[in-house]
């Protein structure tokens, strides 16, 4: 069975996910000290790597790498004890009658030392010939665990759905009256949210019972701040109509964003630069960011793109079909 690789997304933590070659300025104090307020780091500033065009693919949650891709050694020392439970009844002869009768007089640590080598020696050579039995019992604990996030991910929602998809500021588009809610957090300056954005536009338009909300989450420096900010800000500003033309111009901006490109964007969306900048300014701002860095933290969430589609969470960024997919599966589990 084949395993599904972590999916690439922008870390809180992380540098390798800035959206150009420039170099992003580093978080300042205010930036910094409301990250850590929240439990999270900024990242440290960027540098691409001299002659290497692709940015570096990371998961967006800190969490243990899949076994097989860790050293084999440390595999099998993990998974030793299982296997070799899973392996005695091929190395253990059938009891006879007369002894299946008889009960069991001599607990396992009774064995002797030169048992206990036969029974090593047996196992290991059982693997060798089996090689296979590694491999299905590495998946079947990686199905495991992923069952187990995914169940943990179900109850997160749950239990903060208000804020997840009724928090009053968050930009809403699509059908407000749809089956199925996408909620997407993101960061303007990360280079896996600006690949997914066409994806998610495709899936917004041709999809008319779907509603989406979009969380401002910047997690990538000042200048992220500062667009999540004018974002936020921009809904004040013809009945929030301009938001998503805003929302476009900055997701198809190449490269790193400077303060300059923001309000340079926001003019080209038609918006009126002065108030824009006033209404940044305004505490609820502030405090709806600050909100949604509390809502990551307990959602367990440090990177960009997430996704929470109906009741699922989908970490970093995935392909259009793989977003119609947990879409369809949601409305089938809603029935």
């Amino acid at each position: 069975m084949t395993r599904a690789a972590p999916a690439p997304a922008c870390a809180a933590s992380a540098p390798a996910c800035a959206a150009s070659a420039s170099n992003p300025r580093a978080p300042d104090g205010s930036a910094r000290a409301s990250l850590a307020r929240h439990g999270l780091r900024a990242r440290a500033p960027y540098t691409r790597a001299p002659h290497h065009g692709a940015q570096t693919h990371m998961t967006a949650i800190p969490q243990p790498a899949p076994l097989a891709a860790r050293p084999l050694r440390a595999a099998l020392r993990a998974l030793l004890p299982a296997l070799a439970l899973a392996a005695l009844p091929a190395l253990i002869p059938a009891p006879s009658p007369a002894q299946t009768a008889a009960p069991l007089s001599a607990p396992s640590s009774a064995f002797s030392p030169e048992d206990r080598a036969a029974l090593r020696a047996e196992i290991r050579s059982y693997l060798l010939d089996n090689p296979e039995v590694i491999m299905e019992a590495i998946q079947v604990l990686e199905d495991r665990r992923r069952i187990a996030s995914e169940s943990e991910g179900r109850d997160l929602v749950a239990r903060n759905a208000a804020a997840l998809f009724e928090d009053g500021y968050s930009h809403v588009a699509g059908n407000p009256d749809g089956d199925v809610t996408v909620v997407e957090f993101i960061d303007y300056n990360c280079g896996y949210c600006k690949k997914a954005h066409d994806d998610v536009r495709k899936l917004v338009e041709t999809d008319p019972g779907l509603r989406y909300v979009v969380k401002e989450f910047p997690i990538l420096g000042p200048s992220s701040v500062t667009a999540a900010r004018a974002a936020l800000a921009a809904r004040e500003q013809d009945e929030g109509r301009r938001y998503m033309a805003f929302n476009d111009a900055l997701m198809n901006h190449k490269g790193g964003l400077s303060d300059g490109d923001v309000w340079a964007l926001a003019a080209e969306a038609g918006l009126d630069i002065a108030r824009l900048k006033a209404d940044s300014k305004d505490p609820d701002i502030q405090r709806a960011i600050e909100a949604t860095y509390s809502l990551a933290k307990v959602l367990k969430i440090e990177g960009t793109p997430t996704f929470v589609i109906g009741d699922s969470i989908v970490r970093g960024y995935v392909p259009l079909d793989r977003l119609r997919e947990t879409v369809a599966e949601t409305r089938e589990r809603k029935g």
